[in-house]
């Protein structure tokens, strides 16, 4: 099986407490990884990263491909290989989604590793969010999200979502557990994923043993306190709450 490495920019503690300014650009990024999820410099809206093409969801739902000097804050992407396909049916709901995916990691012992699943499918809905950019220092995510994320729902509509799992113990780093962006198949809308209702599809699954991190090399990044990140916000971000 080929060994397949995360690139991560910064870590989801900083971005939590606000260091949200651009730490690599969009054509960087790309040569880490085709398939991934993230944010823009200044929470400029939520990133899907498919097919090695990099797609910014803008507050109202609709996606464009992002420019090469983009600046990234902070994301997660591979070079994906998938080892395992499943079909799906009737997944009525994001929980639905994630147990399914759990006990499916589980049955291959891999619940200490990372995985990013790709779902291809035909969706009866996809509630989702995104946000528009805010120039701050210091600003937790929480309230810049607060006063600029818009939620808005998809209906018959079909897409892939990119699922990237982190363990519990790399809680922090990455919030623990799944975390879902979409993109529509005629790449015209995306977001976050707070919901689903899945007609069918198929997901491809690639576990991934190995992590690079690229960390802000400002003296402003070692000004952050970065175990303060509040777990409370960090669920409540992760749910589009």
């Amino acid at each position: 099986m080929k060994e397949l490495k995360m690139f991560q920019i910064s870590t989801l503690q900083a971005l939590m407490l606000g260091y949200t300014k651009s730490v690599i650009t969009v054509e960087e990024l790309l040569k880490h990884g085709d398939t991934g999820l993230g944010t823009f410099e200044d929470v400029n809206g939520e990133m899907i990263v498919l097919d090695g093409h990099c797609y910014q969801a803008k507050s109202d739902g609709t996606i464009n491909e992002a420019d090469s000097d983009t600046g990234v804050p902070f994301c997660a992407v591979s070079f994906i290989d998938p080892q395992n396909e499943i079909d799906l049916e009737n997944i009525r709901s994001i929980d639905d989604l994630k147990r399914f995916l759990d006990i499916t990691i589980d049955e291959s012992f891999a619940l200490n590793s990372m995985h990013i699943v790709r779902v291809d499918g035909c969706f009866n809905k996809v509630m989702a969010r995104s946000e528009d950019g805010l120039k701050s220092r210091h600003v937790e995510l929480k309230k810049i999200l607060e006063n600029n994320q818009k939620d808005f729902c998809f209906e018959n509509i079909r897409g892939a979502l990119v699922c990237i799992y982190f363990p519990d113990y790399m809680d922090g780093i990455n919030a623990p557990g799944w975390h879902l962006h979409f993109v529509s198949e005629d790449k015209k809308s995306g977001g976050h994923v707070f919901d689903i209702d899945l007609k069918h599809g198929k997901a491809l699954f690639s576990r991934i043993s190995t992590i690079e991190i690229k960390f802000p090399a400002t003296a402003e990044f070692d000004t952050y306190a970065l175990k303060e990140a509040s777990k409370k916000d960090i669920k409540a971000v992760e749910q589009g709450k």
